[in-house]
């Protein structure tokens, strides 16, 4: 009985380091602008100001070293289209001001050009996640770089991370 009892808590440990190690570990990005599944306001679009909204970060794991902040549109008709990327923002940081980006290093988007790039969705209501990764190490890469530069440089490090999904639809 006590061997079984045994081998179960070293798969149970084992299943939650192997958890942790792939970036299972739990994150919250909200912010006030919006909700989870809920209408970003197109002020935070490009029928609006195209400024981005503000973000609240919770829940960073003690051990990170840097922060890496994704924006996408997994529904774009060309498939996956990214908004902003920013890496090695500071993790002691827990929120980004409406209109601003964290200080850190910023990459190209898929508009070609660094910086925030709101929701423009050619037709239809498009989903726009809203990534933060905690990871062990900064990253080595220039200004500039693009998406998959980045997911390549952070395969291995992430170990957290969380989600803000927003909706958004052109009024015509």
């Amino acid at each position: 009985m006590q061997k079984a009892i045994n081998a179960c808590t070293l798969a149970i440990a084992l299943v939650a380091l192997a958890s942790f190690a792939a970036g299972g570990a739990r994150m919250k990005i909200t912010s006030s602008a919006f909700q989870e599944g809920g209408n970003i306001p197109s002020k935070f679009t490009c029928d609006g100001g195209d400024s981005s909204p503000p973000l609240q970060i919770a829940e960073i794991p003690s051990g990170a070293k840097s922060l890496v902040l994704v924006v996408d549109d997994p529904d774009a008709p060309s498939g996956l289209f990214t908004h902003w990327i920013v890496w090695n923002i500071s993790p002691q940081t827990n929120a980004i001001a409406e209109g601003s980006a964290p200080k850190g290093v910023q990459g190209t988007s898929d508009f070609g050009k660094s910086g925030y790039g709101g929701p423009c969705p050619p037709s239809g209501t498009h989903r726009y996640y809203f990534k933060i990764f905690a990871l062990d190490r900064e990253l080595n890469l220039p200004s500039g770089t693009k998406r998959d530069q980045l997911d390549a440089a952070m395969k291995g490090h992430v170990v957290a991370q969380g989600e803000l999904m927003g909706r958004y639809a052109r009024k015509k």
